[in-house]
């Protein structure tokens, strides 16, 4: 299928074909179908997790895709939870080391990059803004915390994506504690943090200036309110100047890393 043009850009507004026959690439219309996560890490084989994640980006070069918006690896926690069957397992230990495979795999690639999600304690679909998931420092660290660590240290991935819930009375995406403080600080992550779609939403929702300050570089899918609020924490001396240059660096790295 050749890049003549779609109403609005595909999906979630990753990707515009070309508007004209000449010189357009080439888009396939078509990915394969592979076993969900759970199924995947019934195998407990980390060089086939590493070709599964190959073989996917090899599939994001044929549609032109960047940033694969995965793998999730939550605790399978609940077994009501509705996407379970996305994530790998209700041990951390073997999670990390799959998510870590998975995206040796894809990052082998030229040019694709993985995002893990949902940093951090979602594990439940039900009411997922406004649940706050209180937890012990010993639990998080060794039982909620330790995969995303393990993918981190291991196979250093482009992007984290913050969860919609709280922990211990405070939203993911504006936990400075989580994204700077743990992900950065400690761990050594040193790529980009986006939000989960509409995370600000009026109710139940993350503050926008809070994901700036807490180091949540992008917000998704971004709008209007968003920016005003940014802006007017930045005029009221909230937001400082340094930490939306720090946003955006890391925003510019990553394109750069991806290009």
């Amino acid at each position: 299928v050749y890049g003549i043009g779609v109403l609005g850009a595909l999906e979630n507004g990753f990707l515009e074909p070309e508007k004209h026959h000449e010189n357009a690439d080439v888009y396939y219309q078509y990915c394969t179908a592979f076993p969900v996560g759970t199924a995947l890490a019934q195998t407990w084989d980390l060089e086939l997790m590493k070709e599964f994640g190959e073989a996917i980006g090899k599939e994001m070069e044929e549609f032109h895709i960047n940033l694969w918006l995965a793998p999730g690896m939550n605790i399978q926690r609940n077994p009501l939870c509705g996407r379970n069957f996305e994530y790998y397992s209700e041990d951390p230990f073997l999670s990390g080391k799959l998510a870590a495979a998975v995206t040796l795999g894809v990052q082998s690639r030229k040019g694709c990059g993985v995002t893990i999600k949902h940093f951090a304690c979602n594990n439940q679909e039900d009411n997922r803004m406004g649940v706050d998931a209180c937890v012990s420092e010993r639990a998080l660290r060794e039982i909620y915390f330790r995969g995303f660590e393990i993918a981190i240290k291991e196979s250093n991935p482009v992007a984290i994506m913050s969860s919609y819930n709280l922990i211990n009375g405070v939203h993911a995406a504006n936990s400075r504690d989580l994204c700077t403080v743990l992900a950065r600080e400690e761990w050594g992550f040193d790529g980009v943090i986006m939000s989960d779609w509409n995370t600000t939403v009026p109710e139940d929702g993350s503050i926008p200036w809070e994901c700036a300050a807490a180091g949540n570089d992008i917000i998704m899918p971004g709008n209007a309110d968003d920016d005003k609020n940014i802006r007017e924490a930045y005029a009221k001396g909230l937001l400082s100047e340094q930490t939306i240059r720090e946003c955006a660096g890391r925003i510019l790295c990553m394109i750069k890393r991806l290009s």
